[in-house]
């Protein structure tokens, strides 16, 4: 348990996840009553996947954009502003919550605002973690990462769910905007003599073609960023399923969305602290991760009530954080410094900027035929990836070792 804690040791760590726990549990708190409140207002799957699809088109449109940004500026200073302006999407659904004129398409665009700007927050966060505690801590800290994500994603959505129960979804848009707070004065408050910060990249023409060149040069990270392009789009859609399973699967309300969610949350919290008591990444856990994904997806999608549904989600989020977290720290051991934000913008990418994609499909399935239909998709996706990691991995360990029986004989 020590070891799964080990970053916390890092008194600019500490801050940061304080600041990060609370500024996300806001979010994910937002993020339930706007879902819910799209879906009261429409009774539509298809518009709750638009809702989920406007949240991440600006990270498939402006991501690289971002990454770009998180290498030619501090990424301290750079975050503080990012987290500023995400308040005002809140605000504003605040103000046309409390006055009554909200209206389907106010929440498309303030889903669309808010995503825009994380399209930068997102890859920079990501890449800042190693500044705060170095490569030797990378792998527990981006294990803590997705503890302080799941940490929110259980907060959150249970604060929302009696919010929304008792009050209505009004306070939790007021809520969140100020949770932001909490993370401006978490980075205001570091030591930035701490930081292991690289030199900022000089600006130059086709910087993001070169960090694709830089990639596609690179099987260790080009293998990776596939997989979860895979698994991402196609099986990561869960603020997509939930409320589809909680209220037409199982005719619950916010309550049952919550407390799915939740469920979720719990196992991925259970995850992320066992793989980063590990503190080691590698392909053997890649596959390991895809394939216990898609096990527990297809277990997800069989279960016929609200009580075995939830030990079946916390399966899953435990196995999802496991694969996500390990190609998180695999791409972020080996990118060079002066890469890292573009190719944790690529990550970002495929990680949240796919669900423009996957997020609409998955409405229409579960709308169409029935939710547990997203979940079996799920669940072949990750067996798919599980089989395409174990070949691909193969294949480079093999060329590596073919390279290393040439490199003699040539000299």
């Amino acid at each position: 348990m020590r070891r799964s804690f080990n970053s916390l040791e890092v008194p600019n760590y500490r801050r940061y996840f304080a600041g990060q726990l609370i500024s996300l549990s806001g979010t994910w708190m937002q993020t339930v009553a706007a879902i819910w409140l799209v879906l009261s207002l429409t009774d539509s799957g298809i518009a709750v996947g638009l809702t989920t699809a406007l949240q991440f088109l600006p990270m498939l449109l402006f991501g690289a954009w971002g990454g770009l940004l998180a290498d030619r500026m501090p990424k301290r200073r750079l975050l503080m502003l990012t987290q500023a302006l995400m308040a005002i999407p809140a605000v504003g659904l605040f103000a046309v919550t409390a006055t009554g004129i909200a209206a389907p398409w106010m929440v498309y665009l303030a889903v669309f605002a808010m995503g825009s700007v994380n399209a930068v927050d997102n890859p920079t966060r990501q890449s800042f973690v190693i500044e705060m505690v170095g490569p030797e801590r990378v792998v527990n800290a981006v294990s803590l990462n997705s503890v302080i994500v799941q940490s929110a994603r259980i907060v959150g959505p249970a604060l929302a769910g009696v919010l929304i129960a008792g009050f209505g979804v009004v306070p939790c848009f007021a809520l969140n905007a100020l949770t932001f707070i909490a993370m401006i004065l978490a980075l205001r408050g570091m030591d930035s003599r701490r930081l292991q910060a690289p030199p900022v990249a000089a600006p130059e023409a086709g910087a993001i073609r070169a960090g694709l060149r830089y990639v596609a040069r690179n099987p260790e990270l080009a293998v990776p960023l596939a997989l979860m392009a895979l698994v991402g789009t196609l099986g990561f859609n869960f603020q997509v399923v939930l409320p589809m399973l909680a209220k037409f699967s199982f005719d619950g309300g916010a309550s049952a969305y919550a407390v799915l969610v939740s469920a979720m949350g719990v196992g991925s919290i259970a995850g992320a602290l066992v793989n980063g008591s590990h503190g080691h990444t590698g392909p053997r856990l890649i596959a390991g991760g895809a394939l216990a994904f898609g096990i527990s997806a297809l277990l997800s999608a069989a279960m016929p009530s609200l009580a075995f549904e939830i030990p079946a989600l916390a399966l899953l989020g435990a196995a999802a954080v496991t694969f996500a977290a390990t190609i998180n720290s695999t791409l972020q051991l080996a990118v060079s410094p002066e890469m890292r934000g573009r190719v944790m913008a690529l990550y970002s990418v495929v990680f949240l900027g796919s669900t423009p994609i996957g997020g609409p499909l998955t409405g229409w399935l579960s709308e169409t035929y029935d939710p547990r239909i997203a979940l079996l998709l799920a669940g072949i996706t990750g067996l798919s990836a599980a089989w395409a990691a174990h070949i691909c991995f193969a294949r480079i360990r093999i060329r590596s070792e073919q390279a290393k029986r040439q490199a003699p004989a040539a000299a």
